[in-house]
Order: C-alpha cells, then structure tokens, then sequence
C-alpha cells in the first residue's frame, strides 16, 4: 500500500478531528474534501475559514479562493489583491465547495510539497545557453 502524501494526511487528520490537527468546521471541510480539485490541495482551516494552498509548507502560496462560514451559510472569498473579493454568500457549504472549485486558475494542480514558489526543477533546461534564442526555433 503506498503511503499517504502530506495533503492526504492533513486532510485525514482534519476530518478525524485529530487533536494534532488545525480545527476548522467538520461540514465546510467535508464538502471541500468531497471536491476532487479541492482534496488535490493543501487545507488549512484559521479563524472560521477554510483555505486551499498549491504547496504543504509556509510560505504558502495565497492565491485561491477560500471559504469562510459554517453549516448554516458560507461566503467564498477571492484571493487578497482581486478586484472583486465576493465571489458567493449565503451558501451551503458544498455551494461553497463548488464555488472555489469553478474559480480554480485553470493551471491549478495537485499541492507541490515545500514552500512557495516550489524549487525550479534542475532538470528543466529551458532557460540555459542551450535553448534557443527568443522568436528562434531550432533546427
């Protein structure tokens, strides 16, 4: 059997109600948990809300959606720094759920492990003497 990722865990033990675990609320979580896109992401409930982080390790990444709420009524809230920060009220929580998922960025993956920005990957080589200058294709 492989063994768990830091996300699987973290979300194992959030909805256990581990006592090692952050405390968040049991029914926002399990509607996040529900979402595939969502169980793919790193969860960190604080102060009545529900965050997801594209990487398991401070510095987190602080660019998705979250949801702030309760089982009776959810708000979804944009990233700091957007325009329009609303993006849904008076949800259910699973409403909320869904809402983060359909404002994803579509390049929004499973959560790397470490902190954000993740490590450049030393075997990616397009930015050595190797790569072709910019409007250049190579032979």
């Amino acid at each position: 059997m492989a063994e768990e990722t830091v996300v699987e865990t973290t979300w194992r033990l959030l909805l256990e109600g581990h006592p090692t675990a952050r405390r968040g609320n049991h029914a926002v979580m399990a509607a996040a948990h529900a979402q595939p896109r969502l169980r793919a992401l790193f969860p960190f409930p604080s102060h009545g809300a529900l965050t997801f982080h594209r990487n398991t390790q401070f510095p987190w990444s602080n660019d998705l959606p979250f949801i702030v709420g309760d089982e009776q009524s959810c708000t979804v809230y944009a990233p700091l720094g957007e325009p329009h920060r609303v993006l849904g009220e008076s949800l259910t929580p699973h409403e909320a759920a869904a809402s983060v998922v359909a404002h994803l960025p579509p390049d929004c993956g499973p959560a790397v492990e470490g902190p954000w920005p993740p490590a450049e990957d030393p075997t990616d080589r397009s930015d050595d003497e190797t790569a072709a200058p910019a409007g250049l294709d190579r032979a």
